[in-house]
């Protein structure tokens, strides 16, 4: 089926204006005969009124030269409202000027018809502004279903994606199951910190409503390195001897190895795999220097790995652990402010302080069973 065919089963409408009420009557008599449907307006007032209302115009008829409102002022009205701006409009004149015609093209007219009216030209001019009108409402239709698949394509990929992250982050928490639900209060902590801190002219230009949402999403691979540690140290709920300790620091190396083989294999950068790389390998890093594995200062570490370093330590605070009984809330901020500019960015502790309560509500929210 025709575009045109296809749309040839709605009944089409046109308004004609002119404040001659013999050329709205020709008009109108030809128009109908045509098979149309036509709403008369005698000025560009009633005009402005009618192109509003159901039954709304596919086409509109416009005579130039009115009184009180002309068509030049109709027209821009029509193209100023949204409502209006895509109804196709042919001038009607008895001027034979071309500096008028261009006057009305420039305004948005589609075409020309000038007086005395000659049937045949009318209904052709007519047939031909309402076959491209179809044609682009047609397009705009299709455009507005392909727009709506691929919004439907990227929210199920953008859905697989986040399971597949999930799913990765769960990987290793199972081998440590005493972490419970601490992927979903570090994601939650590092949003909201990259939230407070967006606005701070240290972290504005790096903060932007994108990189906070891939700051959250690459969040729960920050621990995937564990996977490579052996359960006698990763399990152990004792202390540690040195050598074991220097085993399980090597989780952040391979979680970031880990992605960047990932990296590889797709070939392409993804952005969110970069974030994840960065937080894996520098999330234990400390902003005097004497964290691991490469002993970053400052600056030097990466802002999302300084960002989930504070969420990471947080929450390992008011967690139960095999070798120590958990925090309280007060007691862990009191901690985690005594480290303001040893382990944390100055700034990232502040930010923290202040968003303290919505800390909490994260915390509670996801709280262990235990």
């Amino acid at each position: 089926m025709s575009i045109a065919t296809s749309l040839d089963r709605f009944p089409t409408t046109l308004l004609v204006v002119d404040d001659i009420p013999e050329n709205l009557t020709v008009l109108g008599e030809l128009l109908r005969d045509a098979g149309y449907q036509v709403k008369a307006a005698n000025s560009g007032h009633t005009a402005l009124r009618y192109a509003t209302r159901p039954p709304y115009p596919d086409l509109i008829l416009l005579d130039i030269m009115m009184p009180e409102m002309d068509g030049y002022q109709v027209i821009t009205h029509l193209r100023a409202d949204p409502a209006t701006r895509s109804i196709p409009v042919i001038f009607l004149t008895a001027l034979n000027d071309p500096q008028n015609e261009e006057q009305g093209l420039a305004l948005g007219a589609a075409d020309y018809i000038t007086k005395p009216f000659h049937p045949a030209l009318v209904l052709a001019r007519v047939r031909a502004q309402l076959d491209v009108k179809r044609a682009r409402d047609w397009l705009r239709n299709q455009n507005a279903v392909l727009e709506a698949e691929v919004a439907q394509r990227l929210a199920e990929n953008n859905l697989i994606q986040r399971v597949s992250i999930r799913a990765l982050a769960h990987l290793a928490e199972m081998r440590d199951p005493e972490t419970g639900n601490h992927i979903l209060r570090t994601q939650g902590y590092v949003q909201v910190l990259a939230k407070r801190l967006r606005n701070h002219p240290r972290f504005i230009a790096f903060l932007t409503e994108q990189t906070i949402e891939l700051l959250a999403l690459s969040a729960p691979l920050h621990d995937i390195g564990k996977v490579g540690i052996p359960d006698h140290i990763l399990l152990k709920p004792g202390k540690l001897t040195p050598e074991e300790w220097e085993i399980m620091k090597t989780h952040t190396i391979i979680g970031a190895k880990a992605i960047e083989r990932a990296e590889i294999d797709v070939k392409t950068t993804i952005p969110f795999l970069s974030f994840a790389k960065e937080i894996a390998r520098w999330h234990q890093e400390k902003w005097d220097g004497s964290g691991y594995p490469d002993g970053l200062a400052k600056d030097a570490i990466p802002i999302s790995a300084r960002i989930m370093a504070l969420a990471d330590v947080f929450d390992a605070l008011i967690s139960v652990r095999p070798y120590k009984a958990a925090f309280s809330l007060d007691q862990a901020r009191n901690i985690i402010s005594t480290e303001r500019d040893r382990h944390f960015d100055p700034d990232i502790v502040d930010a923290f302080l202040s968003g303290f309560d919505e800390f909490v509500t994260i915390a509670q929210r996801y709280r262990d069973d235990s």
